[in-house]
Protein backbone atom coordinates (compact mmCIF):
# COMPACT_ATOMS: atom_id res chain seq x y z
CA UNK A 1 0.00 0.00 0.00
CA UNK A 2 1.57 3.19 -1.13
CA UNK A 3 1.20 6.24 0.22
CA UNK A 4 -1.67 7.58 -2.17
CA UNK A 5 -3.80 4.49 -1.42
CA UNK A 6 -3.72 4.69 2.28
CA UNK A 7 -4.79 8.67 2.29
CA UNK A 8 -7.61 7.44 0.07
CA UNK A 9 -8.41 4.69 2.83
CA UNK A 10 -7.72 6.50 6.00
CA UNK A 11 -8.95 10.28 5.57
CA UNK A 12 -8.94 10.83 9.21
CA UNK A 13 -5.09 9.77 9.05
CA UNK A 14 -3.78 12.01 6.42
CA UNK A 15 -5.58 14.84 7.83
CA UNK A 16 -4.00 14.31 11.39
CA UNK A 17 -0.79 13.90 9.53
CA UNK A 18 -1.41 16.82 7.27
CA UNK A 19 -2.30 19.11 10.45
CA UNK A 20 1.15 17.41 11.80
CA UNK A 21 3.23 19.08 8.34
CA UNK A 22 1.54 22.24 9.34
CA UNK A 23 2.50 22.52 13.01
CA UNK A 24 5.97 21.44 12.12
CA UNK A 25 6.28 23.73 9.57
CA UNK A 26 5.17 27.02 11.50
CA UNK A 27 7.28 26.30 14.41
CA UNK A 28 10.31 25.47 11.86
CA UNK A 29 9.34 28.72 10.77
CA UNK A 30 9.82 30.76 13.70
CA UNK A 31 13.14 29.89 14.57
CA UNK A 32 14.43 30.65 10.32
CA UNK A 33 16.94 33.60 10.52
CA UNK A 34 15.54 36.26 7.58
CA UNK A 35 18.44 37.74 5.66
CA UNK A 36 18.55 38.87 2.16
CA UNK A 37 21.09 36.46 0.48
CA UNK A 38 22.31 32.79 1.78
CA UNK A 39 25.35 32.66 4.33
CA UNK A 40 28.08 32.19 2.79
CA UNK A 41 31.07 32.05 4.98
CA UNK A 42 34.37 31.65 3.44
CA UNK A 43 37.39 30.73 6.11
CA UNK A 44 38.95 34.21 6.33
CA UNK A 45 41.46 34.84 9.62
CA UNK A 46 42.57 38.63 10.56
CA UNK A 47 45.58 38.99 12.42
CA UNK A 48 45.40 43.03 13.76
CA UNK A 49 48.72 44.66 15.40
CA UNK A 50 49.38 48.15 17.02
CA UNK A 51 52.29 49.48 17.46
CA UNK A 52 51.33 53.35 19.05
CA UNK A 53 53.61 56.10 17.20
CA UNK A 54 55.26 54.49 14.44
CA UNK A 55 54.44 55.71 10.83
CA UNK A 56 53.09 53.21 8.04
CA UNK A 57 56.99 52.24 6.93
CA UNK A 58 57.75 51.30 10.10
CA UNK A 59 54.95 49.13 10.15
CA UNK A 60 55.41 47.90 6.63
CA UNK A 61 59.37 46.82 7.31
CA UNK A 62 59.31 45.70 11.26
CA UNK A 63 55.90 43.86 11.76
CA UNK A 64 53.73 43.77 8.05
CA UNK A 65 56.45 41.37 6.37
CA UNK A 66 57.69 39.45 8.47
CA UNK A 67 54.16 38.24 9.71
CA UNK A 68 53.30 37.63 5.76
CA UNK A 69 56.77 35.78 5.04
CA UNK A 70 55.55 33.83 8.42
CA UNK A 71 52.02 32.99 7.55
CA UNK A 72 52.66 31.99 3.46
CA UNK A 73 53.91 28.69 4.61
CA UNK A 74 50.68 27.42 6.07
CA UNK A 75 48.71 25.07 3.83
CA UNK A 76 45.51 25.87 2.34
CA UNK A 77 45.56 29.88 1.93
CA UNK A 78 43.75 30.92 -1.04
CA UNK A 79 44.93 34.49 -0.70
CA UNK A 80 46.92 36.81 1.47
CA UNK A 81 46.30 40.82 1.67
CA UNK A 82 47.05 43.34 4.33
CA UNK A 83 47.43 46.99 5.04
CA UNK A 84 49.84 49.08 7.18
CA UNK A 85 49.27 52.30 8.05
CA UNK A 86 50.09 54.74 10.76
CA UNK A 87 50.28 52.76 14.15
CA UNK A 88 48.47 49.80 12.85
CA UNK A 89 48.90 46.55 10.81
CA UNK A 90 46.08 44.68 9.24
CA UNK A 91 46.64 41.28 7.25
CA UNK A 92 43.66 39.30 6.16
CA UNK A 93 44.17 35.24 5.15
CA UNK A 94 41.75 33.73 3.03
CA UNK A 95 41.66 29.67 2.90
CA UNK A 96 39.82 27.36 0.37
CA UNK A 97 36.75 26.50 0.70
CA UNK A 98 37.59 23.18 2.39
CA UNK A 99 39.62 24.18 5.15
CA UNK A 100 38.53 23.91 8.66
CA UNK A 101 37.97 27.36 10.29
CA UNK A 102 39.29 25.91 13.51
CA UNK A 103 41.63 24.29 12.19
CA UNK A 104 43.20 27.75 10.04
CA UNK A 105 42.98 29.94 12.79
CA UNK A 106 44.99 27.37 14.88
CA UNK A 107 47.62 27.09 12.18
CA UNK A 108 47.98 31.26 12.43
CA UNK A 109 47.51 31.16 15.90
CA UNK A 110 51.07 28.87 15.95
CA UNK A 111 53.11 31.17 13.05
CA UNK A 112 52.16 34.07 15.38
CA UNK A 113 53.59 32.69 18.42
CA UNK A 114 56.76 31.72 16.43
CA UNK A 115 57.31 35.02 14.86
CA UNK A 116 56.74 37.06 17.60
CA UNK A 117 60.00 37.49 18.95
CA UNK A 118 61.20 38.85 15.84
CA UNK A 119 58.91 41.99 16.27
CA UNK A 120 59.33 45.27 18.09
CA UNK A 121 59.40 44.11 22.07
CA UNK A 122 57.14 47.39 22.22
CA UNK A 123 54.37 46.46 20.51
CA UNK A 124 50.67 45.09 21.35
CA UNK A 125 50.47 41.42 21.18
CA UNK A 126 49.24 40.21 17.37
CA UNK A 127 44.92 39.41 17.59
CA UNK A 128 43.91 36.34 15.76
CA UNK A 129 40.61 36.81 15.03
CA UNK A 130 38.33 34.45 12.82
CA UNK A 131 35.81 36.06 10.38
CA UNK A 132 32.17 35.68 10.20
CA UNK A 133 29.74 36.14 7.44
CA UNK A 134 27.14 36.09 9.22
CA UNK A 135 28.04 39.19 11.58
CA UNK A 136 26.92 42.03 9.72
CA UNK A 137 26.20 45.36 10.38
CA UNK A 138 22.56 46.08 9.92
CA UNK A 139 21.67 49.37 11.61
CA UNK A 140 23.53 51.91 12.42
CA UNK A 141 22.37 54.87 14.98
CA UNK A 142 23.59 58.56 15.10
CA UNK A 143 23.94 60.70 18.06
CA UNK A 144 23.65 64.92 17.58
CA UNK A 145 24.06 67.16 19.68
CA UNK A 146 24.52 71.29 19.10
CA UNK A 147 25.24 71.63 22.85
CA UNK A 148 27.73 68.86 23.69
CA UNK A 149 31.12 68.18 22.50
CA UNK A 150 31.91 64.35 20.89
CA UNK A 151 33.31 63.33 24.07
CA UNK A 152 30.28 63.82 26.34
CA UNK A 153 28.51 62.36 22.95
CA UNK A 154 30.51 59.34 23.43
CA UNK A 155 30.42 59.30 27.14
CA UNK A 156 26.75 58.75 26.10
CA UNK A 157 26.81 56.67 23.79
CA UNK A 158 29.06 54.17 25.87
CA UNK A 159 27.34 54.06 29.22
CA UNK A 160 23.93 54.41 28.10
CA UNK A 161 22.40 53.65 24.60
CA UNK A 162 25.28 50.44 24.03
CA UNK A 163 24.50 48.72 27.12
CA UNK A 164 20.61 49.01 26.48
CA UNK A 165 20.91 47.92 22.66
CA UNK A 166 23.22 45.27 23.76
CA UNK A 167 20.57 43.80 25.41
CA UNK A 168 18.79 42.75 22.53
CA UNK A 169 18.46 38.96 21.43
CA UNK A 170 20.30 38.57 18.31
CA UNK A 171 22.98 41.24 19.12
CA UNK A 172 26.54 40.31 19.20
CA UNK A 173 28.04 43.91 19.42
CA UNK A 174 27.72 47.29 19.43
CA UNK A 175 30.11 49.46 17.98
CA UNK A 176 30.88 53.33 18.35
CA UNK A 177 31.54 54.93 15.38
CA UNK A 178 33.35 58.41 15.74
CA UNK A 179 33.96 58.13 19.39
CA UNK A 180 36.16 60.17 21.15
CA UNK A 181 37.53 58.92 24.54
CA UNK A 182 38.82 60.97 26.98
CA UNK A 183 42.43 60.74 27.76
CA UNK A 184 45.61 62.68 28.98
CA UNK A 185 47.27 64.85 26.00
CA UNK A 186 50.97 65.89 26.70
CA UNK A 187 52.07 68.03 24.26
CA UNK A 188 56.06 68.53 24.13
CA UNK A 189 58.11 71.64 23.77
CA UNK A 190 61.06 70.57 21.60
CA UNK A 191 63.01 73.68 22.42
CA UNK A 192 62.51 73.12 26.14
CA UNK A 193 63.45 69.50 26.14
CA UNK A 194 66.49 70.41 24.54
CA UNK A 195 67.51 72.62 26.76
CA UNK A 196 67.24 70.61 30.31
CA UNK A 197 68.85 67.25 28.32
CA UNK A 198 65.90 65.14 27.87
CA UNK A 199 63.99 63.12 25.07
CA UNK A 200 60.15 61.93 24.78
CA UNK A 201 62.13 58.71 25.93
CA UNK A 202 62.64 60.35 29.07
CA UNK A 203 59.15 61.37 29.76
CA UNK A 204 57.82 58.24 28.58
CA UNK A 205 59.77 56.18 31.32
CA UNK A 206 58.54 58.86 33.94
CA UNK A 207 55.18 58.17 33.37
CA UNK A 208 55.92 54.32 33.41
CA UNK A 209 57.66 54.69 36.69
CA UNK A 210 55.27 56.76 38.36
CA UNK A 211 52.07 56.68 37.10
CA UNK A 212 51.57 52.95 38.53
CA UNK A 213 49.39 51.73 41.32
CA UNK A 214 50.78 48.09 42.36
CA UNK A 215 49.55 45.57 45.01
CA UNK A 216 50.61 46.01 48.75
CA UNK A 217 48.93 43.31 50.28
CA UNK A 218 47.30 43.37 53.90
CA UNK A 219 47.23 44.48 57.49
CA UNK A 220 46.30 41.75 59.43
CA UNK A 221 45.31 41.94 63.18
CA UNK A 222 43.65 40.18 65.87
CA UNK A 223 40.10 40.87 64.52
CA UNK A 224 40.46 42.28 61.13
CA UNK A 225 41.94 42.40 57.90
CA UNK A 226 42.66 45.38 56.04
CA UNK A 227 43.40 45.39 52.47
CA UNK A 228 45.87 47.84 51.11
CA UNK A 229 45.89 50.19 48.14
CA UNK A 230 48.17 52.83 47.08
CA UNK A 231 46.61 55.56 44.98
CA UNK A 232 49.51 55.87 42.45
CA UNK A 233 47.72 57.01 39.39
CA UNK A 234 47.97 60.34 37.98
CA UNK A 235 44.40 61.55 37.25
CA UNK A 236 43.93 65.04 37.06
CA UNK A 237 45.67 67.63 34.27
CA UNK A 238 47.94 69.17 37.88
CA UNK A 239 48.80 65.51 38.48
CA UNK A 240 50.34 64.92 35.44
CA UNK A 241 52.05 68.40 35.28
CA UNK A 242 53.42 68.25 38.61
CA UNK A 243 55.24 65.05 37.66
CA UNK A 244 59.04 65.14 38.27
CA UNK A 245 60.96 63.62 35.36
CA UNK A 246 64.38 63.79 36.69
CA UNK A 247 66.29 66.42 38.77
CA UNK A 248 68.69 68.59 36.84
CA UNK A 249 71.84 70.37 39.57
CA UNK A 250 69.56 69.27 41.87
CA UNK A 251 66.68 71.43 40.85
CA UNK A 252 63.64 69.01 39.66
CA UNK A 253 62.72 69.07 36.24
CA UNK A 254 58.63 68.81 35.78
CA UNK A 255 56.57 67.87 33.31
CA UNK A 256 55.11 71.47 32.58
CA UNK A 257 58.69 72.99 32.85
CA UNK A 258 59.09 71.26 28.94
CA UNK A 259 55.43 70.95 27.86
CA UNK A 260 52.00 71.35 28.74
CA UNK A 261 48.75 68.68 29.70
CA UNK A 262 45.53 68.22 28.81
CA UNK A 263 42.34 66.30 28.76
CA UNK A 264 41.30 65.87 25.36
CA UNK A 265 40.00 62.82 22.95
CA UNK A 266 42.54 60.29 22.17
CA UNK A 267 42.08 60.64 18.61
CA UNK A 268 41.32 63.91 17.41
CA UNK A 269 42.53 62.90 13.59
CA UNK A 270 39.12 61.30 12.98
CA UNK A 271 35.47 62.01 13.10
CA UNK A 272 32.14 60.95 11.86
CA UNK A 273 30.13 63.25 10.59
CA UNK A 274 26.39 63.94 9.19
CA UNK A 275 24.96 65.00 5.72
CA UNK A 276 25.19 68.71 6.91
CA UNK A 277 28.98 68.42 8.16
CA UNK A 278 27.43 68.35 11.70
CA UNK A 279 29.85 66.00 14.25
CA UNK A 280 27.91 63.10 15.91
CA UNK A 281 28.46 59.42 17.06
CA UNK A 282 27.51 56.13 14.76
CA UNK A 283 26.53 53.18 16.97
CA UNK A 284 26.47 50.34 14.44
CA UNK A 285 24.67 47.14 15.73
CA UNK A 286 25.78 43.93 14.14
CA UNK A 287 23.66 40.43 14.40
CA UNK A 288 24.28 37.07 15.16
CA UNK A 289 24.99 34.11 12.79
CA UNK A 290 21.80 33.05 11.64
CA UNK A 291 19.33 35.27 13.50
CA UNK A 292 16.18 36.91 12.01
CA UNK A 293 17.42 40.71 11.10
CA UNK A 294 14.06 41.72 10.61
CA UNK A 295 12.79 40.91 14.37
CA UNK A 296 16.34 42.10 15.68
CA UNK A 297 15.43 45.30 13.69
CA UNK A 298 12.20 46.15 14.76
CA UNK A 299 13.30 45.97 18.50
CA UNK A 300 15.79 48.09 17.71
CA UNK A 301 13.40 50.82 16.99
CA UNK A 302 11.48 49.68 20.26
CA UNK A 303 14.76 50.79 21.96
CA UNK A 304 15.59 54.04 20.11
CA UNK A 305 11.79 55.04 20.86
CA UNK A 306 12.33 54.08 24.51
CA UNK A 307 15.92 56.21 24.40
CA UNK A 308 14.26 59.23 23.06
CA UNK A 309 12.42 59.58 25.72
CA UNK A 310 15.02 58.96 28.52
CA UNK A 311 17.80 61.00 26.52
CA UNK A 312 18.31 64.56 27.29
CA UNK A 313 16.20 66.78 25.12
CA UNK A 314 19.35 68.12 22.63
CA UNK A 315 20.61 65.03 21.77
CA UNK A 316 18.48 63.33 18.57
CA UNK A 317 18.96 60.22 17.84
CA UNK A 318 18.49 59.03 13.74
CA UNK A 319 19.18 56.05 11.40
CA UNK A 320 21.73 56.24 9.35
CA UNK A 321 21.71 53.03 7.75
CA UNK A 322 19.43 50.26 7.87
CA UNK A 323 19.40 47.36 5.71
CA UNK A 324 16.53 45.65 6.47
CA UNK A 325 14.46 47.85 4.69
CA UNK A 326 15.95 46.28 1.01
CA UNK A 327 15.58 42.82 2.80
CA UNK A 328 11.93 43.62 3.80
CA UNK A 329 11.29 45.17 0.27
CA UNK A 330 13.16 41.82 -1.65
CA UNK A 331 11.16 39.29 0.84
CA UNK A 332 7.81 40.90 -0.11
CA UNK A 333 8.34 40.81 -3.51
CA UNK A 334 8.81 37.09 -3.70
CA UNK A 335 6.51 36.10 -0.94
CA UNK A 336 3.88 38.31 -3.35
CA UNK A 337 5.37 35.91 -6.72
CA UNK A 338 4.37 32.65 -4.48
CA UNK A 339 1.25 33.84 -4.17
CA UNK A 340 1.05 34.68 -7.78
CA UNK A 341 2.46 31.35 -8.74
CA UNK A 342 0.10 29.83 -6.37
CA UNK A 343 -2.76 31.30 -7.79
CA UNK A 344 -1.98 30.47 -11.76
CA UNK A 345 -1.40 26.99 -10.84
CA UNK A 346 -4.78 26.77 -9.45
CA UNK A 347 -6.07 28.61 -12.84
CA UNK A 348 -4.10 26.56 -14.73
CA UNK A 349 -5.56 23.21 -13.45
CA UNK A 350 -9.06 24.16 -13.54
CA UNK A 351 -8.69 25.31 -16.76
CA UNK A 352 -7.52 21.60 -17.91
CA UNK A 353 -9.44 19.56 -15.52
CA UNK A 354 -13.03 21.83 -15.17
CA UNK A 355 -13.39 20.04 -12.37
CA UNK A 356 -13.66 22.12 -8.85
CA UNK A 357 -13.42 18.91 -6.60
CA UNK A 358 -10.40 18.31 -8.70
CA UNK A 359 -9.37 21.65 -8.37
CA UNK A 360 -9.27 21.52 -4.61
CA UNK A 361 -6.66 19.04 -4.23
CA UNK A 362 -3.95 21.11 -4.94
CA UNK A 363 -5.69 23.97 -3.33
CA UNK A 364 -4.98 22.53 -0.09
CA UNK A 365 -2.10 20.32 -0.87
CA UNK A 366 0.49 22.52 -2.26
CA UNK A 367 0.27 25.43 0.63
CA UNK A 368 0.80 22.32 3.11
CA UNK A 369 3.66 21.25 1.38
CA UNK A 370 4.91 24.51 1.48
CA UNK A 371 4.40 25.56 4.92
CA UNK A 372 5.83 21.96 5.86
CA UNK A 373 9.13 22.85 4.05
CA UNK A 374 10.41 25.50 6.34
CA UNK A 375 11.11 22.74 8.96
CA UNK A 376 13.53 21.07 6.79
CA UNK A 377 15.04 24.38 6.14
CA UNK A 378 15.28 25.18 9.61
CA UNK A 379 17.04 21.02 10.19
CA UNK A 380 19.11 21.82 7.04
CA UNK A 381 19.98 25.38 8.50
CA UNK A 382 18.75 27.35 5.70
CA UNK A 383 17.62 31.18 6.23
CA UNK A 384 14.59 32.86 4.75
CA UNK A 385 16.09 34.68 1.66
CA UNK A 386 15.38 35.70 -1.73
CA UNK A 387 17.12 32.47 -3.53
CA UNK A 388 15.22 30.27 -0.77
CA UNK A 389 12.31 31.88 -1.47
CA UNK A 390 12.60 31.74 -5.53
CA UNK A 391 13.07 28.04 -5.06
CA UNK A 392 9.65 27.53 -2.96
CA UNK A 393 8.03 29.72 -6.37
CA UNK A 394 9.65 26.99 -8.48
CA UNK A 395 8.57 24.29 -6.37
CA UNK A 396 4.97 25.89 -6.63
CA UNK A 397 5.18 26.05 -10.18
CA UNK A 398 5.93 22.43 -10.43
Amino acid sequence: MNLSSLSINRPVLASVLSIIVVLFGVVGYTFLGVREYPSVDPPVVNVSTSYVGANADVIEAQITEPLEAALSGIAGIKSLTSSSSDGRSSISVEFELGVDMEAAANDVRDKMSQVVRRLPPDIDAPVVSKADADAETIIVITAQSDTRDLLSLSDIGNNLIKERLQTITGVSQVGIWGEKRYSMRIHLDPNKLSAFGLTPSDIRLALSRENIELPTGTIEGYYTDLSIRTLGRLETEEEFSNLIIREVDGVPVKLKDVGRVELAPENERTIFRGNFGTPQIGIAITTQPGVNYISVADEVYKRIEQLERELPDDIRLGVAIDITTSIRKAVKEVRDTILMAFILVIIVIFVFLRRWRTTLIPMITIPISLIGSFFVMYLMDYSINVLSLLGIVLATGL
